[in-house]
């Protein structure tokens, strides 16, 4: 009579174990600032560069929704000046905006000599959340597919280096970072209705951002992809390869020498009460 019980399993019937990740362990802080704070030497020596030159430059980042295009942006303009790393976020178009051509008002940003201009999204807005999201017709964004080369090819020919960026995230760490902005109330305020509707459209978002680099990926304006589900790796990567797409040679500077202050003289020490504030730290 055969037994009831189930026959025990052989080694070689296990089930095989999980494959670990193959993905690199998340950068460490005081790693990440070390690199960082070279990379930021590098980016100053290219900002005297660009104004000694008279450069052009235009960045352009796009990305899935919390990719880190800002937290990337900040890194970079971090240690450099405003005056000549200017970002442009620009608001949703006015009403008079949106009767011009399409592409009227990021020219108007676009920069002059010794400009870094650095767009956090741009033009490629029609080709991708207005596209998904329904704020423009299809024609409409055929239109733009087929004119945009043409205006990055004026753009290439007028001296301006372009560089774009695709920031990539996995749908895993897109829904880790979303759901740490709703139960952190530092970070709710990244968070819009319109981040909701995208998250449920990530194969929408796909096709869009496919379709965008097959009409948009040329020679002379590429897209260039950066993963970034480690973020500080994603940072330092980018930002090491804005700095090999645009030679660049260190400068010669003159020695700084602080001169003496000086001497008080007649000076009186003002006898108005000065309030400070409140000194709680």
């Amino acid at each position: 009579m055969k037994s009831d019980k189930p026959a025990k399993k052989s080694k070689k019937d296990a089930a095989p174990a999980t494959a670990k990740s193959t993905a690199p362990e998340k950068m460490k802080r005081d790693a990440y600032e070390t690199a960082l704070a070279k990379l930021h030497i590098e980016l100053v020596k290219l900002q005297e560069w660009v104004v000694h030159k008279k450069l052009k430059v235009c960045i352009v980042f796009e990305g899935r929704d919390t990719a880190g295009k800002g937290g990337t942006i900040k890194a970079i303009t971090e240690r450099v000046s405003p005056r000549v790393f200017r970002v442009v976020a620009l608001p949703a178009p006015t009403e008079r905006e949106k009767s011009q051509m399409y592409l009227q008002r990021h020219i108007k940003h676009f920069p002059a000599g010794g400009e870094v201009v650095i767009f956090d999204r741009s033009w490629y807005n029609r080709a991708g959340v207005e596209r998904v999201m329904g704020f423009c017709t299809e024609q409409q964004t055929r239109d733009f597919l087929e004119d945009v080369p043409l205006v990055e090819k004026g753009m290439v020919d007028s001296g301006i280096i372009l560089i774009k960026f695709w920031l990539e995230v996995s749908e895993h760490e897109q829904t880790v970072r979303l759901k740490s902005r709703i139960n952190d109330e530092r970070k709710i305020w990244k968070l819009s209705q319109l981040d909701l509707l995208s998250y449920s459209r990530w194969y929408d978002y796909s096709r869009a951002r496919d379709e965008m680099f097959r009409a948009s990926d040329t020679g002379y304006a590429p897209w260039y992809s950066a993963r970034t589900d480690d973020k500080r790796r994603g940072r330092l990567n980018i930002i090491r390869h804005l700095l090999s797409r645009i030679p660049y040679e260190d400068l010669p500077r003159e020695k700084v020498v602080l001169p003496k202050r000086q001497k008080a003289g007649n000076y009186e020490p003002m006898t108005h009460g000065i309030k400070y504030v409140d000194e709680h730290y």
